[in-house]
């Protein structure tokens, strides 16, 4: 499933490397929610890709509307959510599935993403405490070193399979009908924090949340939100503004508790 808003060329991208990718042996389709971009997206991946359903939102409905609404039309056991600027590697999708069904209290996974330069990406985190945001947007940072690193799992080698509190969004791997059972993402949430959310939803359940490095992917990621100045960001930066009320409503919903 992937949703696109206005990131035409990204998205096409994406889909490519699926269908490069080694799907060998699977059943699977592919989803694409455009979330209202007027960009001629849903005409073009007619055309390009036929085979990828497409569903056009009347409205942007945000990261977790928009995966919510793909995972409406989806029949398949599991879910495959993965961000437009994502790009899927030889066989980790096949990875995935076979170490998910290995794992009877596998309730989501995530794999290893990758910057386009080779770099790891820190997204399998503990979860945030109160502060971690302002920590790691403002000059506060450099006093919580200690903090971050915790929260970042600094101390964890990324080369093996592990249980994490949670897993960015940008790819994550969960059984369709759990998904249905706790209602897909909260979409109190237009962006950011509904990926915290739904793992700590996960982990109510009895179920775990695993980072398996084994299968990569490349994530060409940049953030958004962080592109002004601390200081400047709330005011001019809508981005910043989204995290800000994400943030707040995060803390609100777990009344505080910064643990499970």
């Amino acid at each position: 499933m992937i949703v696109n808003y206005k990131n035409k060329e990204k998205t096409l991208h994406c889909i490519e490397s699926i269908k490069q990718a080694d799907l060998a042996g699977l059943d699977y389709e592919m989803i694409m929610v455009d979330n209202n971009s007027a960009d001629g997206m849903v005409e073009e991946l007619k055309i390009r890709y036929p085979e990828v359903r497409s569903l056009q939102s009347e409205h942007n409905r945000g990261m977790g509307g928009g995966n919510n609404l793909a995972a409406r039309g989806a029949t398949g056991e599991f879910l495959l959510i993965l961000n437009n600027d994502t790009l899927v590697k030889n066989d980790s999708i096949k990875k995935l599935i076979n170490f998910y069904k290995g794992r009877h209290n596998a309730g989501l996974l995530g794999p290893k993403l990758l910057y386009p330069d080779g770099r790891l990406q820190y997204t399998c985190l503990r979860f945030p405490g109160i502060l971690t945001p302002l920590y790691r947007r403002t000059f506060l940072g450099q006093f919580a070193k200690r903090h971050l690193e915790r929260f970042l799992y600094t101390d964890y080698n990324h080369q093996a399979a592990k249980e994490v509190d949670w897993v960015q969004g940008s790819a994550m791997l969960i059984k369709r009908s759990l998904f249905e059972e706790l209602a897909g993402f909260d979409e109190r949430f237009f962006m950011y924090f509904e990926d915290i959310d739904l793992c700590r939803r996960i982990w109510q359940t009895g179920l775990k949340v695993f980072y398996y490095p084994e299968a990569i992917m490349i994530h060409d990621h940049t953030r958004a939100s962080a592109n002004d100045s601390w200081y400047l960001a709330p005011f001019i930066n809508r981005l910043s503004q989204i995290h800000l009320a994400s943030w707040i409503k995060y803390f609100i919903k777990w009344k505080f508790k910064t643990n499970l």
